[in-house]
């Protein structure tokens, strides 16, 4: 970690650069180094792409790797390797997003066989079924809101029939 513009930061409060450099156990020469430094022209170059790079990244919404990055900076005809592309974004912390694997969600027991009843008897017609007389259940699998993974499976309880108002008779109630 760069603990240079900690020491800048305090320079600029008016306090001694000796004690700010005693404190982040680095040497004052060092610090008066850093602060002398002019960017090289690969550096300047690197800050630049990068800033490109994040434009595009932050267009796919966050999707775009650094294939895909390193594509669409060829396809806009900037000229750079895709490990550098890979490495300014690694710099960033800039990640692409994958396709989540297929998940199995119900595994069948083989001994199971014969021991649920079919209650409903499979008149799921309009005509057999009445109003809020049969409930089926299901279970569902949450997307977490941070980091948009399925992770925690809940049940579900809903009618398979119920009565449903038009708009004008429901205002009128």
């Amino acid at each position: 970690m760069n603990v240079y513009p900690f020491i800048a930061a305090e320079k600029a409060a008016a306090h001694h650069v000796a004690t700010a450099c005693a404190l982040l156990e680095v040497s004052a020469s060092a610090y008066y180094q850093w602060s002398r430094h002019i960017p090289s022209a690969r550096e300047r170059a690197d800050r630049m792409l990068g800033e490109r790079i994040e434009r595009i990244h932050r267009e796919s919404r966050g999707t775009y790797g650094s294939p895909r990055v390193h594509r669409a900076l060829r396809h806009a005809g900037v000229r750079c390797g895709r490990r550098r592309v890979a490495r300014l974004m690694a710099s960033r912390a800039l990640v692409g997003r994958c396709k989540r694997r297929w998940q199995r969600t119900t595994v069948a027991d083989p001994t199971a066989r014969g021991l649920a009843t079919d209650l409903v008897g499979r008149a799921f017609a309009p005509g057999s079924l009445a109003l809020d007389r049969m409930w089926v259940g299901d279970i569902g699998s949450v997307r977490s809101r941070t980091t948009g993974e399925r992770g925690t499976r809940c049940p579900r309880l809903k009618r398979a029939r119920r009565r449903r108002f038009p708009r004008s008779a429901n205002a009128s109630v």
